[in-house]
């Protein structure tokens, strides 16, 4: 009973940090969006010297730096509610942005120099394996994750063909 007790103890002390970080994250997007910060953001977006892959490359480039440092819940809680009415303005599917956002923020979190995958593999390393051996041995996935990138961006029918034939779209 007391290996039980403990564990429910843990469990709901793990679940309030995560619903504090969700009631974090949506409070700051509320008040981002409260005071205009979506118009702001959206006419920056609309104002860079891109055509509308040059904007979604650049959402996704900041994504992947904003990985480095934030995880994924507080960046698809703050990131894509300001950057989605933008992505659908500019007449792309929602579906394949969200795969690509997706993956962006997976191969981020492989990268230094926070890297938090990375920290989760170095917790379940056997002792001997240090962290360089470790930024070193997930390189190849970062450049595998990055190619897979580049085909979901190419070529939407990847992400896309499954849910159209699955929701006849």
């Amino acid at each position: 009973m007391s290996v039980l007790r403990e564990v429910l103890f843990e469990t709901t002390r793990t679940t309030a940090f995560i619903f504090a970080v969700l009631l974090g994250a949506t409070a700051y997007s509320l008040v981002l969006r409260g005071l205009g910060g979506d118009e702001l953001i959206e006419r920056a977006l609309l104002g860079l010297p891109f055509g509308p892959s040059g904007i979604i490359i650049s959402i996704l480039f900041a994504t992947f730096l904003l990985g480095f440092f934030l995880d994924w819940i507080e960046l698809t809680l703050i990131i894509l509610p300001l950057v989605s009415p933008v992505v659908f303005n500019l007449g792309f599917d929602p579906v394949w942005f969200t795969i690509l956002f997706a993956v962006c923020l997976q191969t981020s979190f492989l990268t230094p120099p926070v890297g938090f995958a990375i920290f989760y593999l170095k917790g379940v390393a056997p002792e001997g394996v240090d962290i360089v051996t470790i930024y070193k041995g997930v390189f190849p996935y970062v450049i595998l994750q990055l190619i897979g990138l580049a085909i979901i961006f190419n070529w939407q029918a990847v992400v896309t063909w499954l849910p159209a034939q699955a929701y006849g779209n």
